[in-house]
Order: structure tokens, then sequence, then C-alpha cells
């Protein structure tokens, strides 16, 4: 989701692992040479969605590497399964609408939320991607209580002990519980 803090999380979770973060929105604007927004404004949506498409394919299946992905990259399939790939662990960092709306309320940048009133659409988003995300995830985190650097040690802890992936996406990793082992 748009806010759930990604990128935030991804720079301190790469720098912890010693792995190298690559942020597939930031990936996009490099290559085009413009901003997402202007490409949206310009192309529209679909054009961005297969850019985006290209990049994860390429970038998923690097080794060492921390991927933010944008928000909406889990609404194609073919992205949901290069996240999927061999060696590759699925975080989701799941924040409430309320935490979202908060984190977005001046946001100018992002294409969906704007021009429309960004409580409504972030409901609907969240409808709508809640359920890849959570069907993808290897890790679900609930970031709405904590920091970003507690989310990033939970997150870099449960990846050094190769915690099983099994069961892991119908579990909600919450740092500073007593019951998460990361």
């Amino acid at each position: 989701m748009p806010g759930s803090g990604k990128s935030t999380v991804g720079r301190q979770l790469a720098r912890l692992l010693g792995w190298q973060l690559l942020d597939s929105d930031a990936e996009i604007e490099r290559e085009l040479g413009h901003s997402i927004r202007s490409h949206f404004e310009q192309y529209g949506e679909d054009s961005f969605r297969a850019l985006e498409e290209a990049m994860i394919a390429k970038l998923a299946a690097l080794p060492g590497v921390v991927l933010a992905t944008g928000g909406g990259a889990i609404l194609r399939e073919s992205n949901r399964q290069a996240l999927r790939g061999p060696g590759n662990t699925v975080v989701y960092l799941r924040a409430s609408v309320d935490d979202l709306v908060r984190r977005l309320r001046h946001d100018t940048q992002r294409p969906l939320l704007q021009d429309v009133d960004p409580a409504v659409r972030l409901r609907q988003l969240f409808a709508q991607r809640d359920p890849l995300y959570r069907a993808v995830a290897d890790h679900v985190v609930d970031t709405g209580r904590s920091s970003v650097s507690a989310i990033a040690h939970l997150l870099a802890m449960q990846l050094e002990l190769g915690a099983p992936a099994a069961a892991a996406s119908d579990q909600n990793l919450h740092p500073g519980d007593a019951t998460d082992s990361a």
C-alpha cells in the first residue's frame, strides 16, 4: 500500500543485512528520466504498470537485494510470481487505512491519490490489495504501532534466523511482541 513504509523500512533493512536497496519506482523514474506522476499523466496507468512489470521481473531476480515495490505492483499476477521467485522472501508491511490516511494526507506525488478524497481512495485500494498482499507474503508486519527501526530490526532477525515461511503469511509480526522471535 502507498505509505506503508516500504522504501523507508527497506533502506534500514538493507543496511542491517548488508544488502542493496532497490526501489522499483525509483529505478523506473531513473530509466524514464521523469517522474511516475508525469508518466501517469502523459501515458496512463496501464503504460506505467507494463514498465513496472518489466522492472520487477528484472530486480526480483537479483541476489542480495531488498526490493521496495510500488504499492500497486501486487495487482499483476506476473509481479506476484516474480516476487515469489526462488530464494525470495516477501514481506507485507501492513498499515491500517487510518494510518495510511494520516501519513499521506499532504502527499502531492502519488498519482492515484490526486483529485480524489485520499481517505476514500485508500479504503478502496486497501480492499482491493490487502488480500493480494496477504496471499503472496511470507511475513506480514503490522507497521502501525512500531518505529521504522524496530520493524527493520525485527525483519533482519527473522531473515537471519531463517524462520520458515510456512504459515508465516497467516502470522502477523509485531515488533515488541514477546512471542515474536524476530
